[in-house]
């Protein structure tokens, strides 16, 4: 327990907007002396006891024992933070300030209304540490599979709305036997079947105009073959002409036979280009229907609809496996619930007990302070219960809510003693308190001194104050004061020797003139 002492105005505030900057608080130049330079506040801090290992990595800084935490602020008013030389944000300033120091003045107060912190006060006592993890591990796990089955009836729900729809446009297309189906060779067929007859009649002039007796294509270059085979032998050249004129005979006659084949094989079949041209017309509606323009990109749509209609299957079973798992979790959080709440039961007589006895002694003798701890139908993130502190102060005054029937005076006493208990059950961050002794004197100050002192055995206490017991209770003595140093006025803060302690608790007894009592009630109060 270090104590800090010093007149009112020798600057204590000074420490701890420091360190306010430092936990990640906003600033501005203008907490400089001089806002033309720039401002640097740095802290040191023993954490090992605190296990952060696991958030300096979540937060990616560098992780040691003994941390360093600077803050710059710019003349401009920019501020820039490092931990351990690794620069960080506000937001992880705060996070791990939160964790560091807990600043306690009359004030500080809030916190004891907010029903996340009545928990932490229970479940310190109640050492349901184990309980309360396992409880918010299935919590978890259950709120993640109740939103994946909200989302998957929604879905179901959407489905349902289009699934008429989407079987309708599936069963259209499987109808149209795609996949059998050759866009190019249908219209090819269609257009041959829809003028059989023009070929009919181009195909018989051909052939009459190549088979001709006489004048035909044929009869006359068999005549220039003949001609040119008599003077083949006098030269090459007449050779290679009469094998050219040779072979256009022969696939001219080729030509006229393939002619007369295919004449006498077309007929008209109005059945098939019926059938045909109902095809055609079929597949040129659902290209332009669904704005595609081959048969392989509809095919594509075929199977994808196909595979949305089975997803309306697997959305079903998804649901039910869904289902099942929550009827499990739901038994296992309600018997964890149930256990959570037998443990907290518990432990209200003697935390209840022990927060009254600590309150009689600051002064409060008829104080009284019940945990309302009441089971709910509904999980919540503590458990299966919700709770209220109610108070009296007084007799015969019915207890109510804290925060409707406490005084700011009391309040504070409620806190302190709060934190007294909190730190014999759970590892606190370093605690100041400022000034919380102001307005207590005699034997009550005499009281909530030693109440700091016996918090100081498990964690780091600091108390800025006025009072001398609470001065004398510290097993380090600081003192603030002022200095003129040529033309200006400096803050100073150091370490108080034995004799100096005396001095100054002295003097905080009895004023600046020291008596011969105050020195010895000062010694008395350090022995």
């Amino acid at each position: 327990m270090t104590v800090i002492t010093g007149e009112t105005g020798a600057g204590k505030s000074i420490l701890l907007n420091a360190l306010g900057l430092v936990l990640g608080k906003r600033a501005d130049s203008k907490v400089a002396r001089d806002p033309s330079k720039k401002c640097f506040v740095e802290a040191e801090f023993y954490i090992a006891p605190y296990k952060l290992q696991g958030l300096f990595e979540q937060h990616e800084m560098d992780y040691h024992d003994e941390t360093i935490i600077r803050r710059e602020i710019q003349p401009s008013g920019k501020s820039r933070a490092f931990v351990n030389d690794s620069p960080v944000t506000l937001q992880q300033l705060q996070t791990i300030g939160e964790l560091l120091i807990d600043v306690h003045n009359q004030n500080d107060t809030a916190r004891l209304v907010s029903e996340d912190y009545q928990f932490t006060i229970l479940d310190s006592v109640a050492d349901t540490a184990h309980l309360l993890l396992e409880y918010r591990n299935l919590f978890k796990n259950y709120k993640e599979q109740s939103q994946a089955l909200t989302h998957l009836k929604e879905e179901k729900a959407e489905a349902l709305r289009e699934q008429d729809y989407l079987q309708f446009v599936y069963q259209e297309l499987l109808d149209a036997e795609l996949r059998t189906m050759d866009q190019s060779s249908l219209e090819e067929t269609y257009e041959k079947l829809n003028n059989v007859e023009a070929i009919q009649e181009g195909l018989s002039e051909a052939l009459q105009i190549l088979v001709q007796e006489e004048t035909g294509g044929v009869a006359l270059l068999t005549r220039v073959r003949g001609i040119l085979q008599k003077i083949q032998s006098f030269g090459s050249e007449y050779q290679e002409l009469w094998e050219r004129v040779n072979s256009s005979l022969i696939e001219l006659e080729d030509v006229s036979e393939e002619l007369e084949g295919s004449l006498e094989t077309l007929d008209a079949n109005p059945e098939l280009l019926a059938a045909t041209n109902e095809k055609l017309k079929n597949l040129y509606r659902l290209q332009q229907k669904h704005a595609m323009e081959s048969v392989e990109e509809l095919i594509e749509f075929e199977a994808n609809l196909e595979q949305k209609l089975a997803r309306f299957t697997s959305v079903d079973d998804g649901i039910l496996t869904l289902e099942k798992e929550l009827e499990s979790l739901n038994i296992k959080l309600e018997a964890q619930g149930v256990k959570l709440h037998e443990k907290r039961e518990q432990a209200l007589p003697s935390l209840q007990e022990h927060i009254e006895q600590l309150l009689q002694q600051l002064g409060l003798p008829n104080a009284r302070i019940a945990f309302d701890l009441q089971k709910t139908p509904s999980y919540r993130m503590h458990g299966m219960d919700a709770l209220e502190v109610l108070f009296s102060a007084n007799k015969g005054v019915k207890m109510g809510p804290i925060e409707k029937v406490a005084s700011g005076g009391e309040m504070s006493r409620v806190m302190l003693v709060v934190k007294a208990i909190l730190a014999q059950h759970k590892e606190l961050p370093t605690i100041i308190f400022d000034e919380i002794d102001t307005g207590v004197s005699g034997e009550i100050a005499h009281k909530m001194a030693e109440i700091l002192s016996a918090i100081s055995k498990k964690v780091q206490v600091f108390s800025i104050t006025h009072l001398p017991q609470t001065a004398a209770k510290g097993d380090f003595h600081k003192k603030v004061y002022k200095v003129d140093d040529k033309g200006m006025t400096r803050t100073l803060i150091k370490d108080l020797s034995q004799e100096e302690r005396i001095l100054e608790i002295a003097q905080m007894i009895g004023g600046s003139t020291v008596s011969d009592s105050a020195l010895l009630h000062a010694k008395q109060l350090l022995n």
